[in-house]
């Protein structure tokens, strides 16, 4: 390995004397090791548990067993709104849309090399949806799998 700058000290290194204890009354030196260099404070003193506690006055209200049942019809409700909405919104604007924007010209055209089936129908009808477009070319070349190799002629919907 190659230093690549040498440093020098300018000034010499000070360090901090670590002091010892004097020996105990058995003749033992120093006891426990070096002194810390500030001084030790007296343990902190705890009192109570450390909680906070409130001391506003509490009124605990029972809940009734038809305020239970009008909670869980009207979470009943809920659900099953938000289930038809998902349901029937999903069916009416997605069919709508999709029919509009599915191309409806065919033409035949060649795998390139590394191209998998998403990416040809990406690249033939690009303003179409891409799994709506593979799902039509794996309709009308009856294919099995999503598998295309190289240089395979498809029929696809192009636009």
């Amino acid at each position: 390995m190659m230093p690549i700058e040498m440093i020098t000290p300018s000034a010499p290194i000070r360090c901090r004397p670590v002091q010892v204890r004097p020996a105990d009354r058995r003749g033992r030196p120093g006891g426990r090791g070096p002194q810390p260099s500030r001084p030790v404070a007296a343990r902190p003193r705890y009192r109570g548990t450390g909680v906070l506690m409130s001391t506003a006055p509490h009124r605990p209200r029972p809940i009734t067993p038809a305020t239970t049942v009008a909670l869980a019809l009207l979470a009943a409700l809920t659900t099953v709104w938000l289930g038809l909405v998902a349901h029937f919104g999903g069916v009416t604007g997605g069919a709508e849309q999709a029919a509009v924007q599915m191309p409806d010209r065919l033409a035949v055209v060649r795998v390139e090399p590394g191209e998998t089936l998403q990416h040809l129908a990406a690249r033939v009808a690009p303003d179409a949806p891409t799994g709506q477009v593979a799902a039509r070319i794996r309709e009308l070349n009856e294919l099995d799998s999503a598998t295309v190799t190289a240089g395979q002629t498809l029929i696809a919907p192009v636009g």
